[in-house]
Order: C-alpha cells, then structure tokens, then sequence
C-alpha cells in the first residue's frame, strides 16, 4: 500500500483508532462524559479528514475497497448520524442503571462496519463489513438487559439476522462458482446479462444475496423484524438502525445494482419492482393499525425503504442522485424524529405510546413543534426536505416511464398522511388531567439532545427550500458511478 492508500483510507482508520482508544480508556476508568467526547471528537476528526482524504481519489485500495467522492458522500451522511444518535443517547443512558461506556465503542464499530459497505468492491469487505455493523447491533439491541422486550428483541434480531446471513453468504458463493470472481462488479454484470441461458445460476446466486440485502433495508417479504426490534430497542439504537444501518447497505446496493443510462430491467428488475410495491402498500397499511410510535415509525420505514428502490429502479441520470437525496432527507427526518421521542422520555418508560403525546403542544410548545416537521416531512409536505426527496423520485421515475411505481408511490403516500396526522391530533389535543412525575415530556430537557434536534430541525427546512447546494454535491458524487 502506498502512502496515498493511507491517506485515502484515513476517515475509516481515524473511526477503528477511536474505537481501540476507547476500548482502553474503559479498561482503565469508566466515565460516561469522557467516551461520548472521545467517541464525539473520533467522529469528527474522521468528518474533518474526508476533505484531505478526497485529494487521493479516486483510488481502488487493494481489491477490496473503492474510495470515490460517493463513498466520502456517503461516510459523511453515515458518520453526522452516528454523532446524532451520540448526542441524543448520552442523556438516554444517564437516566438508566447500566454500563454506559461500552454503548459508545459498539456504535463506533458498527459504524465502520457501515462505511466499509460504501466502499466495498468485493464479496469479502462486503461481507465482512455486513458482520461487522450486524454483531454489534446485536448487543446494542438488547443494551437494556433490564427489560424483557429487549433482550427479546435482540434474540429476534440474532436468530433472523443470522440466517440471512447466511442465505446471503450462499448467494455470493453460487455467483463465485459461476463467474470465477469475487467482484461485487459481477452484480452489475447478471442485471445486464440476464437473457443468456448460462445466467441461471448467477440469477439464484443474485436472489439469494438481494434476500440477505433485503433483510438489512427491511424491505417485504424480509420486514417481519422491523416493529419487534425498533419496539425493543432502546430509541436511541432504533435510530442507529432506522439511519446508520440502512444508509451503508443502501450505499453498495446503490452503487453495484444502479444501471447507469438506463432502468433496471429483466428478472432482477421485475423482482425488485415488486418488492418496492409490496414494501409501499405494506408499509403504509399495516402502520394503520398500530398504537405505538415506534411500530408506525417502524411501518413507515418499509414503505420509505420501497421509495427508495422507485428510483434505483429508475436508473438513468437521475435516478442515483434521487434515491441519495431521498435517502439523506429521510435520515435526518427520522433521526428529528426518534431523537425527539428520546428527549421526551422518562426514567421509567419510554415515550413511545401515542397517549404519551396527548397534549404535548400545550407542555412543550418547541419540541412539538419540532415533532410536527419531522411528521410532515416524512408525510412529504412542501417545504420540508420528505417533499423534495419525493420529488426527484417522482421526477426519475417519470423519466423512464415507471408509471405503475409512481401511482403506487401517490396512492401509499396518500394512505401515510392518515397516520402521520393521527399522532399530530393527539399531540394538539388537550392534556391529560393527572401527569406523574417522571413520565414522558416532565424531566428537564437535556441540553446536547435539545441542540441536536433544533439543528435537524434546521435542516429538514434547508433541505427541503434551498436543496441546489446538497443536489449539485450528490450530482457530483454520483457520477462515479458510471
């Protein structure tokens, strides 16, 4: 390796290096303030090194990763959320009885693991990095061992993560026996190839793996996890996963399934069209149903998981560009979201069921307000970053002609505002007469998670009025992808 591969590697290196660091000042004192400036300051120094970084790419490392500007893209959208969900989890953890530091080294590690798959070019980093960001999930999901739903959680996340795992791993090897290479290339290669009869079993080979990509983006039929463990997570984890998660896998699948100049079509195009489809109505249907904030956040996370794939599916110029502003709109809405639900919760329970949020405007009149953009932007109103983002799908889809998606998207996204504005009349109601002490919306609020969430509420509004300068940088960045 050269000293430009250093260089060019430093935003990974600078994350694993805080992450041992760390590691070592638990082993020798635990202090909660000390790991989350630690953790904060890695995350940042990484942030600040992506622009030196940028001077040596783009540069093929080894045969494992690719470094381009969507890879640094896409590393600085992974690492702002993680210093987000930091943010809003250092007041969440100081409320609980538990080991607080080790929370910390493993959102750091799977942090890596996200990054590794945004600049994976081969079966092995891709694997690895996919393990990477799924082991430490599976105890950051069951983080609070005190209570039964989330070790539940945790052993559902294992048990099905694991076997996707596995499906995947088969699939990667099904696409090796037949091809003879361990580039993730060759997924470009089966869409664009797919009328030979010789392609069968790249195609069961390409199943197989959009199986296990599919479990990760939790997209139907592989959603079945999503209300569980974003119920039994602690709502700081749940948005790790609803942001940090989906954005890595989202990233390598962007990157080596997006047919340049033209859709997807063939077997893997037919599939993915109904698996967007599915994951809009099923999305939106099933979180009618729900009670709980976190289960329709959950719901509604499978139907924007189908929005995305509307303009990966598109393909041509556009589509890549969509899907990332699509998907750096989203993050920051649901990061505002969950990080308002952990400012308002208590130290007994969290703020998850709807009638926790009756009449919370006439309590906290800012942090409902800032719960209503979150709630409107990912209902898609104007003016806010959701509506923009739904937009340039609209637009890319539309260019190509992908009628039958885009009506999907209008009629679902219709069916989302029943639900979204359903919490937001509860939270304009009038309160309830009698409030404990202690419960949802009564503590004071925290400082660094309050500040954080003013400023996602700043950019739900930036992105959604001014989105030129965030579009020409995806522009710019997406081009590698040709």
């Amino acid at each position: 390796m050269s000293q430009a591969d250093f260089v060019a590697l430093s935003p990974l290196m600078i994350v694993s290096a805080t992450a041992v660091l760390l590691m070592l000042t638990i082993a020798i004192r635990r202090n909660h303030r000390a790991a989350a400036v630690i953790s904060l300051i890695g995350l940042a120094a990484a942030l600040g090194s992506l622009p030196f970084a940028s001077s040596a790419v783009p540069r093929q490392v080894t045969a494992f990763l690719i470094l381009d500007f969507y890879s640094f893209l896409y590393m600085a959208i992974l690492l702002t959320a993680a210093a987000f969900v930091f943010l809003f989890g250092y007041d969440y953890l100081n409320r609980r009885q538990e080991h607080r530091e080790e929370f910390y080294l493993l959102v750091l590690l799977a942090t890596t693991g996200a990054m590794v798959l945004a600049a994976s070019s081969n079966f092995a980093s891709f694997f690895l990095g996919l393990e990477l960001l799924s082991v430490a999930l599976y105890a950051l999901i069951a983080y609070i061992r005190t209570e039964r739903v989330a070790i539940e959680a945790g052993i559902k996340y294992l048990v099905l993560a694991a076997s996707s795992s596995s499906v995947l791993l088969f699939g990667l090897a099904l696409i090796y026996s037949e091809s003879g290479s361990m580039e993730l290339s060759q997924f470009t290669a089966i869409t664009r190839s797919t009328g030979h009869a010789s392609s069968v079993l790249l195609l069961t080979g390409l199943m197989l793996t959009l199986t296990g990509i599919g479990f990760k983006l939790a997209v139907v039929p592989f959603h079945l996890w999503t209300p569980d463990v974003y119920e039994g997570a602690p709502l700081p984890v749940t948005a790790f996963i609803a942001t940090v998660s989906k954005g890595g896998m989202f990233a390598l699948f962007l990157r080596w399934f997006h047919p340049q100049g033209e859709k997807l079509a063939g077997p893997p195009g037919l599939v993915l069209s109904i698996i967007a489809i599915a994951s809009m109505l099923t999305g939106n249907l099933l979180a009618l149903r729900q009670s709980n904030v976190k289960r329709i956040l959950a719901y509604s996370s499978i139907a924007h998981m189908g929005y995305l794939l509307v303009a990966l599916l598109a393909g041509g110029t556009l589509g890549a560009p969509a899907a990332t502003y699509y998907l750096t709109a989203y993050l920051v809405t649901i990061l505002g979201a969950f990080g308002t639900m952990t400012i308002l919760s208590g130290t007994r329970r969290e703020a998850a069921s709807l009638d926790s949020y009756r009449g919370l405007f006439w309590r906290r009149p800012l942090v409902a307000a800032a719960f209503t953009t979150m709630l409107l932007s990912l209902a898609g109103i104007p003016l806010t970053a959701g509506f923009l983002g739904k937009f340039y799908v609209v637009t890319a889809g539309a260019a190509q002609s992908r009628w039958v998606l885009l009506f999907t998207l209008v009629v679902s996204s219709t069916i989302g505002l029943f639900y979204y504005l359903r919490i937001l009349v509860v939270m304009y109601a009038q309160p309830a007469e009698h409030v404990t002490i202690g419960d949802p919306g009564t503590l004071p609020l925290p400082i660094p998670a309050t500040l954080a969430l003013a400023v996602l509420t700043g950019l739900v509004f930036l992105i959604g009025v001014y989105p030129a300068l965030f579009w020409n940088i995806i522009v710019k960045a997406t081009r590698d992808l040709g």
